[in-house]
């Protein structure tokens, strides 16, 4: 595994100060990956901490993922509740090039913390509004999560096997796309901004960044009425192109898109007269014949273990892989050679192992400087050093319960004052 390098401040973004008002997993995470490349995340956190902070396992009382998609920033806890709390909240973000919110629309503006009325002071802000369904449209109020929202955009329909309701995939994938639709978004404005010296709104909404996948049934639905349904692990109109059983008991994924790597299947299955069996003859012909030309890989993979046939068909190139659990993937060299398994050291458990940072970029890489920092652990450095606050007056703030240092990571509930308003991701 890879162990992280010191910090430095020479990432691509380094400069630009990010305020993220973000909850649960695709604000978050779009802030994160600005972090990844060098910019100052100062992420706002209610008293009883962002709701990701139960998510997941824990190690003790400390949030194994929260230390990996809080990385790289600094936590402040605020009561936005506290009209004072909005004002601090409201003054940082005047300090700020960018700011991140995944609030249901119109929460921002109550608070006083919109665009239009940041951009008076602040003209060259970039806000990026992460949401279920956009800041405009008539379902914009909606409350909305990843997984809610890719079964509005179709994408939840085509997940599964046909004899069964729609399944999910175990991740927050939809979440993640959207992230990285919002980081793209704020990149761009950034360029824009070089040019008009203004800032502007980034609208990422979950669904949208899901309806994204259906690129190739739109124009196919409007022209052709045809509507996609689900097919279980194989790819529409292509074969072979599924998971395939092994002998050992898992599975393999092999995609002989072409025809040429389907030669060089055949060949390494022995069975090279497969090229002249009119229902394998051809992509058109196998995409035509799923079931017969999955039988007849089957046919073969059940006589082989994983390992053996991933060496076979590499060896052919033939794209092909097993299906990874966690231990295969700690180890795998691939993973280790590209740094994807990430040491990053841990105040409470000495190391912690991150996913790495994507994408590479060759001359100004990304880092992981630390781990993601307790709710509140820089409440005090970021009002002395960003808003010239006082020991004394910090300590009012605190005892006036505005503001929260480390001790409100203690609180075991962790809820968040403004949930039922405030959530979307």
């Amino acid at each position: 595994m890879t162990t992280q390098a010191p910090p430095d401040k020479s990432g691509p973004l380094s400069g630009y100060r990010v305020l993220e008002l973000c909850s649960t997993v695709s604000g978050p995470a779009c802030a994160r990956l600005l972090g990844d490349f060098g910019a100052d995340v100062i992420k706002v956190e209610p008293p009883g901490g962002d709701p990701l902070r139960s998510m997941g396992k824990h190690a003790g009382d400390i949030s194994l993922y929260a230390a990996t998609i809080l990385r790289n920033k600094r936590s402040i806890s605020v009561d936005l509740k506290h009209p004072k709390g909005r004002q601090l909240v409201r003054e940082l973000a005047l300090k700020c090039d960018l700011l991140v919110d995944s609030y249901r629309p119109g929460v921002m503006e109550r608070l006083g913390l919109g665009y239009e009325e940041l951009s008076k002071e602040n003209p060259g802000l970039v806000m990026v509004r992460i949401s279920g369904y956009g800041q405009s449209g008539p379902y914009s109020q909606r409350p909305g999560y990843g997984a809610i929202c890719e079964a509005m955009a179709g994408v939840r329909n085509l997940i599964g096997d046909p004899d069964r309701p729609p399944a999910r995939v175990a991740v927050a994938a939809t979440d993640y796309l959207t992230a990285v639709f919002a980081a793209f978004g704020a990149v761009t404005a950034l360029l824009a901004r070089k040019k008009t010296g203004r800032g502007q709104v980034v609208d990422a909404a979950l669904y949208e960044a899901a309806f994204t996948q259906m690129e190739a049934y739109v124009p196919a639905f409007e022209t052709t009425g045809y509507v996609p349904q689900r097919v279980g692990p194989n790819l529409p109109n292509m074969a072979p192109n599924s998971l395939y059983p092994t002998r050992d008991g898992g599975y393999v994924l092999i995609a002989a898109n072409s025809d040429a790597t389907f030669e060089r299947l055949i060949l390494t299955m022995g069975q090279p007269e497969l090229k002249d069996d009119p229902l394998l003859c051809s992509i058109r012909a196998r995409g035509n014949n799923i079931p017969y030309c999955n039988e007849v890989v089957s046919a073969w993979t059940r006589q082989h273990d994983g390992p053996d046939i991933e060496k076979m068909l590499l060896a052919a190139e033939v794209p092909v892989s097993r299906v990874y659990t966690m231990p295969d993937i700690f180890a795998d060299p691939h993973f280790a050679a590209r740094g994807m398994l990430t040491r990053v050291p841990h105040p409470q458990l000495g190391e912690l192992v991150h996913p790495g940072i994507v994408p590479r970029l060759s001359d100004t890489p990304g880092r992981i400087v630390k781990s993601g920092p307790d709710l509140g652990q820089d409440t005090r450095s970021i009002l002395a050093d960003e808003l010239g606050f006082s020991e004394s007056e910090i300590d009012d703030l605190l005892d006036q319960k505005i503001v929260y240092g480390m001790a409100a990571s203690s609180d075991p509930a962790g809820h968040e004052p403004h949930a039922s308003k405030l959530e979307t991701d």
